[in-house]
């Protein structure tokens, strides 16, 4: 018969087969011992790339004197030596003492030199500022430094040239302006003329109601045109009239009568009266940026075209009451598009894109009347002005 029970000998084998494995996961399961850890090596920092070089106020092809002509600008010279011409102010030189610094006459020699790397426009001769050489001033050519000394001012009786051409205003010259509604409202008006004309011209009599000013004879013949708004807020900026023609009192009364001295357009019954501006429009100022931040639009362009370029009139709708004085230059930004999304089908307005510089060149208190001085691409009524 089979003897089924187990024996010690087997079941002594299993324990001893048991604790040999056992034994064996443990050794090779144990930790080794601890190793020293290998230092970690940082890599060398790159350099970083040198910062670009500052932009450069003098053109690279600037000269290092020039002889002012008849015709010249100011805008023009500053463009000639600038990047930037409205940096003007910047680097411009002159003694007040002897001549004004707005003026410059055709004759005059616009002499460049650096003063411890810095560039500086003068005149050459007694008119300008050359400092002495141990001031770190490198003359781009030589320079004779002048002694000054007390001498009478004075101004040359050439004419002194215009900061902007003026032959691109020329249309403008016998200027619009911009009034207020009550100054509309109250204006003298004309009813009639000398055997009842109804058009009259140059050296033509006309008579005019509501003349109450008795100090006043001469004035300047006006008529309503465009009401100017702000795009943004629609407030009313002010009433914009074309003189038409200049007329002097020559007997008081009720009516007035008036001759017409000089007219550009024909004047009609109706017209109004408005006191002749007391300045002429001042061509002598510098370009330079505005003093404050200028958000605006072009709100009208002179003589109704739809597109502008250079050398067009154009009003702005921002004024003295924002800071804006003659000679302030504000970049141009075309308004972007706004096209379809190809796949959103949503409309996208694309961003403004700069497209001209302008200068202003006479101001009101809520509205400025500023010349294209370059243009880059096409521009229309609405778009965005702000600083340089």
């Amino acid at each position: 018969m089979l003897n089924n029970k187990p024996t010690g000998i087997t079941l002594t084998r299993l324990l001893i087969l048991f604790a040999l494995g056992y034994g064996l996961m443990a050794c090779a399961t144990a930790p080794e011992e601890p190793m020293e850890p290998e230092p970690i090596v940082l890599a060398e920092p790159e350099p970083a790339p040198p910062p670009p070089p500052p932009p450069t106020v003098m053109k690279p092809d600037h000269p290092d004197r020039y002889v002012v002509v008849k015709g010249d600008t100011l805008w023009g010279i500053a463009d000639r030596f600038l990047n930037d011409p409205w940096l003007w102010p910047k680097v411009w030189q002159i003694n007040p003492n002897i001549r004004n610094p707005h003026l410059i006459y055709p004759g005059d020699v616009v002499v460049l030199y650096y003063v411890d790397g810095k560039p500086y426009l003068t005149l050459e001769g007694v008119a300008g500022i050359v400092p002495p050489r141990d001031m770190g001033v490198v003359p781009s050519k030589d320079i004779e430094t002048v002694k000054l000394s007390p001498q009478i001012r004075y101004d040359t009786l050439e004419k002194a040239i215009d900061t902007i051409p003026r032959s691109a205003i020329g249309p403008f010259l016998y200027r619009p302006r911009v009034v207020t509604k009550e100054e509309i409202d109250n204006a003298p008006y004309i009813v009639s003329s000398y055997e009842e004309h109804l058009i009259s011209g140059t050296g033509h009599r006309i008579y005019a109601n509501n003349v109450t000013e008795k100090n006043i004879v001469q004035y300047g013949v006006i008529r309503p045109g465009q009401v100017y708004r702000d795009p943004d807020t629609n407030e009313i900026l002010g009433y914009e009239v074309i003189r038409v023609a200049a007329a002097r009192v020559v007997r008081s009364g009720k009516p007035t009568t008036l001759n017409i001295v000089s007219s550009k357009r024909e004047v009609l019954n109706g017209d109004l009266l408005l006191p002749s501006e007391e300045s002429e429009l001042d061509f002598n100022f510098f370009p330079q940026p505005p003093r404050d931040e200028i958000n605006g639009r072009i709100i009208s362009v002179f003589d109704g075209l739809s597109q502008i370029g250079q050398y067009n009139v154009v009003v702005l709708n921002r004024g003295q009451r924002e800071g804006l004085v003659p000679g302030n230059v504000l970049a141009i930004y075309q308004s972007g598009n706004k096209v379809r999304d190809p796949q959103s089908s949503r409309w996208v307005t694309l961003p403004d894109e700069r497209a001209g510089i302008l200068m202003v060149f006479r101001t009101y208190e809520k509205v400025s009347y500023a010349l294209v001085m370059k243009a880059t691409r096409a521009m229309y009524v609405n778009d965005r002005v702000t600083n340089p």
